[in-house]
């Protein structure tokens, strides 16, 4: 299905995402994840993942058949399974070989509310729907056969766009939720006092570093 974008929403480009996911990750929020067949929600909540100079990146010990979109073109969706159970859905950043991405911790449904509500089955309020990584992908629909679309061009019906939302100027930083490694990085951002985000809300406000 061809992703047709309505008036004013236009894909992020690839330069965008050929950056250090520390500087991509906080001018994710409040983009926009959209598929072909109507589902769009604003992205809230971020978290990066910076290839080997991270430990608790997939891709810290290097390239895997499980991570090997995270080595390749920047601007194309990294999905993996965790848990047995969730797919979680990361925008690939950096330079190839680098094995770098953002993590999509949360969004806000915008449209196809309607087609997202019996995906998401234990969610008793549309705030519920999208807010945790698992959540977002199931969601949106995506699974394993979107590890690799280019969110860029859109080939398999998902992208990222802007609709002229800026990013927040300040956004609320602080460290990354489930991992056991690297904790005290604050490469976690989202939108301050946003109701879809998820986990704790108590980080300090502020940048990267």
């Amino acid at each position: 299905m061809k992703l047709v974008l309505p008036p004013g929403w236009t894909p992020l480009p690839r330069e965008f995402y050929r950056r250090h996911p520390t500087q991509v990750a906080p001018e994710l929020l409040n983009r926009i994840l959209v598929r072909a067949d109507g589902r769009a929600g604003r992205i809230v909540e971020v978290e990066a993942y910076a290839g080997s100079e991270d430990p608790a990146a997939h891709s810290f010990r290097g390239k895997t058949a499980r991570n090997a979109t995270m080595f390749g073109e920047p601007g194309h969706l990294y999905v993996y399974f965790t848990y047995g159970m969730h797919w979680g859905s990361n925008a690939v950043c950096g330079e190839v070989g680098e094995g770098t991405g953002v993590l999509l911790r949360a969004m806000e449904p915008l449209r196809g509310l309607d087609v997202m509500r019996p995906l998401r089955p234990a969610a008793r309020r549309d705030r519920d729907l999208a807010n945790g990584p698992g959540k977002l992908s199931q969601a949106m629909g995506i699974t394993g056969e979107f590890d690799g679309a280019d969110l860029v061009t859109a080939d398999r019906g998902i992208a990222i766009v802007s609709d002229g939302t800026p990013p927040p100027g300040v956004p609320v930083v602080g460290p990354r939720i489930g991992i056991t490694r690297a904790v005290e990085l604050p490469w976690r951002w989202h939108v301050p006092g946003h109701v879809h985000v998820s986990g704790p809300r108590r980080p300090k406000r502020g940048g990267s570093s």
